[in-house]
């Protein structure tokens, strides 16, 4: 089931997060992600409208936040990537705006080709200042991609 997050969900999330930021994100030091905790949790969930995704018992397995059609985040528990959570999210999101547009690194293989199967495009490429990784802009609009 998808729901509006709440903020005593905000601890699951920053967790799913970060386990799932390191392990996609070979190329960038684990401190990096460890760092942007508190950040995570303080600032960046409260400021964005996010939806968790929850299995049959109510845990929260992945979650996706938004900030003006930007997704700012599409995470799913490590252990059940590839079961369907993040594509069950991004249909949602899609339900809920005619356009999204969201950054990936390049270097995320996995991510870039799950966005590029469910119609998103890369209209950018740049380069992520806090990292030095190249980072892409992609997007989404009802008018390129019809779920």
């Amino acid at each position: 089931m998808i729901r509006l997050a709440q903020e005593k969900d905000y601890d699951r999330m920053v967790e799913i997060w970060l386990e799932a930021s390191i392990k996609a994100h070979d190329f960038i030091p684990s401190t990096y992600w460890e760092d942007g905790v508190s950040d995570m949790r303080t600032v960046y969930l409260p400021q964005s409208q996010s939806w968790v995704y929850e299995d049959e018992q109510q845990q929260i397995q992945g979650f996706a936040s938004v900030l003006d059609h930007h997704i700012a985040a599409l995470f799913v528990n490590s252990q059940l990537q590839g079961q369907g959570i993040g594509s069950l999210l991004i249909r949602f999101l899609k339900t809920t705006s005619r356009k999204l547009s969201l950054n990936v690194y390049a270097d995320n293989k996995e991510a870039v080709d799950f966005y590029k199967k469910h119609g998103f495009q890369v209209e950018e490429e740049t380069m992520d200042e806090a990292t030095f990784a190249k980072d892409l802009v992609m997007s989404w609009t009802t008018e390129l991609y019809t779920p």
